[in-house]
């Protein structure tokens, strides 16, 4: 579950930020396929990864990990 919630919050600030994935990957140093496969939820993000994602997109890494009432 904790990978679909993280596929779903990196693919929606993604577009709310008006990034490609390869504009992201570009951002971040990591291929466009390591991106799309966290965004399908089939490969897991380790949180220096989080971090550099989450520093591209401007936000906080909580708000890419967070679960909060929305579960």
């Amino acid at each position: 579950m904790e990978k679909d919630r993280l596929a779903q919050r990196l693919r929606a600030f993604r577009k709310l930020k008006g990034l490609t994935q390869e504009q992201l990957a570009g951002l971040t140093g990591v291929s466009i396929a390591v991106l799309g496969a966290i965004e399908r939820g089939t490969r897991k993000a380790d949180p220096k990864l989080i971090q550099k994602i989450s520093e591209a997109l401007g936000i906080d890494p909580e708000e890419l990990t967070a679960f909060g009432a929305n579960r």
